[in-house]
């Protein structure tokens, strides 16, 4: 069983799940870190996310950044959406995770904020 899924969208986020991931190493979460794109492998995506035990979500993707939307709309469990500066300093990305439809809930962070998703990862896992 892991307790946080981190899941990117490109292998270029690599750095961001990085950050997330010198966080995590500090305490005694588990996790699993994976590359799977909302638009390349919509299959693939489906599938990891109906088979994980995963507790929290932590989504990492750039450009229309639908990554941490699609999981949400799979899952009940919590999903924070990291959005990463590949263009328009990642402006773009982040309003892309905020800006979700009502039942379709995803925390965001700041862009290229790894850290603070950990962090909030923490946070929520130990409120469990």
């Amino acid at each position: 069983m892991v307790d946080i899924a981190i899941i990117m969208g490109s292998e270029s986020d690599r750095s961001v799940a990085n950050r997330v991931t010198g966080v995590l190493d500090g305490t005694d979460y588990s996790y699993d870190v994976q590359v799977i794109s909302a638009h390349r492998n919509p299959d693939k995506l489906d599938e990891y996310v109906s088979q994980s035990d995963s507790k929290v979500y932590i989504a990492i993707a750039g450009l229309s950044a639908a990554l941490p939307g699609v999981i949400a709309s799979k899952t009940k469990k919590p999903v924070i959406g990291v959005p990463v500066s590949a263009k328009m300093m990642g402006l773009d990305a982040l309003l892309s995770t905020a800006q979700m439809p009502p039942g379709v809930p995803v925390a965001s962070v700041g862009v290229d904020n790894g850290a603070n998703a950990a962090h909030l990862a923490i946070r929520i896992l130990d409120l469990i």
